[in-house]
């Protein structure tokens, strides 16, 4: 009896051991639901809830998390593969491992699908009163994503003051080319000038250098009519839209036409190119347009530091960043390099660069937290 009790104990004991030994092994469906639950630092939210999870894929020991970016310029990537990969590692068994691979996919609006745009993100700059640099940071925000390898259209809607070609280096005449629309009807498409894949339009490219243009407000709104669906623009992540300075008819005709992503408002510390700036954040509020945040152009020395930031914390609006008054900035533009300015390194590169992330993550924050708003009708 004591043998049998013995051997019987010899074993379980046995059986112990080996179940002891035996490795449970991290599934694909174990480490999807862990990464779904990553909080990502830049939105606030899971990655299951913002969608920016892909599947999760198991070759061998070692698994593949994809992770999709809302943008090519969401910033420090690096950050949130950590984080994936301090919240599933737990999970693996010795000899198991975890990649996180990042790709990226902007999502938008697509609010121009009615008139036959295929863009993701339509964002308009603008500013209360002229001479504030706002075509400087148009161009600027438009060569910064272009750079970080988002699809970019660039429409210099400043029909009276069309500057954004010079600073890019961009000249000739746009071409045309006869496409085949619904019911096969012939269409002609405007082609837009190629800026080392950028793609620009601009009334400057229409008239001869020093002439002026003199429209009233009908002839403004079919000329960026035109310009909007009658461009072949492809297929674009983002079209920047350098607006006129002020808050008049060029507005107007945005909201008819599209729902923008958002506004970009440029302005300078001093404190009446503030209270310009104010009046175009109710401008923008009155036409349905969500404000993106402000810019401060020409920080520092004689204009002063901090005003735009000021007045964003007031009326609780993002503040997307400073450029510094530097003569670089000045010599790339007049030079027709904006593109470099970009690139090189510049006093002005990293803030310029900061400013395209935030707003870009400021277009996915919004595309999250508020639903489309209704494009504005105006008889």
């Amino acid at each position: 009896m004591r043998s049998e009790i013995s051997v019987g104990n010899l074993t379980y004991s046995y059986i112990r051991e080996i179940s002891r030994k035996t490795p449970v092994m991290a599934s694909v469906e174990q480490i999807t639901n862990l990464a779904a639950q990553v909080i990502d630092p830049e939105l606030g939210k899971p990655l299951s809830l913002l969608r920016m999870l892909g599947t999760v894929d198991q070759q061998g020991n070692e698994f593949t998390v994809n992770v999709i970016l809302p943008t090519p310029a969401y910033p420090n990537p690096e950050r949130l593969t950590g984080l994936v990969t301090e919240k599933v590692s737990p999970a693996l068994d010795a000899g198991q491992s975890v990649k996180v691979n990042i790709t990226s996919t902007v999502r938008g609006k697509d609010a121009g699908g009615r008139i036959g745009l295929k863009v993701h993100n339509i964002i308009a700059v603008g500013s209360g009163k002229g001479g504030v640099g706002k075509s400087t940071v148009a161009a600027a925000l438009a060569c910064g994503l272009h750079t970080m390898g988002c699809r970019v259209g660039l429409m210099d809607a400043d029909v009276y003051g069309p500057s954004i070609p010079h600073m890019l280096g961009a000249s000739g005449q746009p071409g045309a080319t006869e496409q085949t629309g619904g019911e096969g009807q012939k269409l002609v498409r405007m082609e837009p000038i190629d800026v080392e894949g950028l793609k620009l339009i601009s009334m400057g490219f229409f008239i001869e250098q020093g002439q002026s243009v003199v429209w009233r407000g009908p002839m403004l709104h079919k000329a960026l009519t035109q310009f909007l669906k009658d461009t072949n623009w492809g297929e674009l992540d983002y079209l920047i839209i350098d607006l006129p300075p002020g808050t008049g008819d060029v507005s107007l005709t945005l909201s008819q036409q599209v729902a923008l992503a958002g506004a970009v408002i440029v302005c300078t510390p001093q404190q009446v190119a503030l209270l310009d700036a104010i009046k175009a954040v109710d401008m923008y509020q009155k036409v349905n347009v969500p404000l993106l945040g402000f810019v401060e152009n020409m920080s520092g020395d004689i204009f002063g530091r901090g005003g735009a930031m000021k007045v964003a914390n007031e009326i609780k609006a993002p503040f997307l960043g400073e450029v510094p008054i530097n003569v670089c900035i000045r010599e790339y533009c007049d030079a027709g390099k904006m593109m470099d300015l970009l690139r090189d390194d510049t006093p002005a590169r990293e803030p310029l660069l900061a400013i395209c992330r935030n707003v870009a993550m400021q277009v996915a924050r919004n595309l999250v937290e508020t639903p489309a708003a209704p494009v504005l009708e105006i008889l």
